[in-house]
């Protein structure tokens, strides 16, 4: 379980990123972060892994405290956080098994792994991974032989590899096609499902997020604005959620044109 309470983060310039934010994703549960751009979206991923410092709050996974860990503790922490990045992040000049099997490196001795040795064991879980995704036919193809969504897919069974405590996906379809995005979303709520893992997702697409996400969390101005199943991001949520990046001399939108709003980039 991942619970984050009344996090903040201030950057060195004085920017106050996230002012107070507080909320919790349970074992399988999937949760979308959405929201503008600076809405605070992906520094909440940024400090669940441990890559962006808190100023003040708490994120606790499974119980243990981020923020207290040192740095071997926080490296041992990430082997169990998979992460999936909008671009991919793939060696494509190695093949697809080979990729899914860097998510195995944190569990490994450094010299095997430096020369792309992985023990039985560690194969069995890579393939296991890439068949989740209906990916195992690419196992020895390279990288970058593949389409964007095949990539995708590849990276979804890379943090399968690791065989996650929590999942956290940035962006993950922003630089795919709208069906594409759907065949892509599919697979990460499904597998994310399967193995009960919580997965939280910063995403554009407020529609891609209402259909297959349980929960969505809405950020303006690195706060919580809502916090909700879709059912209930109506269209005044939604004014309110993408209304507060706005100057304040601008007009307020009409009823019609929020959820317009909320397919502008995020």
């Amino acid at each position: 379980m991942l619970e984050i309470h009344d996090l903040r983060v201030v950057y060195p310039n004085g920017y106050e990123a996230l002012k107070s934010v507080s909320f919790t994703a349970g074992e399988g549960e999937i949760v979308a972060l959405i929201g503008r751009s600076g809405a605070g979206k992906s520094t909440i991923l940024r400090c669940v892994n441990g890559l962006q410092p808190v100023t003040a709050g708490r994120i606790l996974l499974n119980g243990v405290d981020v923020g207290s860990l040192g740095e071997e503790e926080i490296r041992r922490l990430r082997r169990k956080i998979g992460f999936i990045w909008q671009e991919y992040n793939l060696v494509e000049r190695l093949t697809v098994i080979k990729n899914v099997l860097s998510g195995r490196l944190g569990y490994t001795e450094r010299v095997p792994s430096c020369c792309h040795w992985f023990d039985r064991g560690h194969r069995e879980i890579a393939v296991s991974s890439l068949e989740k995704v209906n990916m195992l036919h690419r196992a020895t193809q390279r990288a970058d032989r593949l389409s964007g969504g095949e990539k995708q897919r590849i990276a979804i069974a890379r943090a399968l590899a690791q065989e996650p405590e929590l999942i956290l996906a940035d962006e993950p379809v922003a630089s795919l096609d709208i069906e594409l995005s759907r065949q892509v979303m599919s697979d990460l709520v499904r597998v994310s499902r399967q193995q009960r893992v919580p997965t939280l997702i910063s995403i554009h697409d407020v529609d891609l997020a209402r259909t297959f996400c349980d929960r969505l969390i809405g950020l303006a101005q690195g706060n919580v604005v809502f916090d909700g199943p879709p059912r209930d991001l109506t269209e005044p949520v939604l004014d309110r959620i993408y209304r507060f990046d706005r100057p304040l001399d601008l007009p307020v939108p009409v009823p019609g044109q929020a959820a317009a709003m909320a397919g502008v980039g995020a």
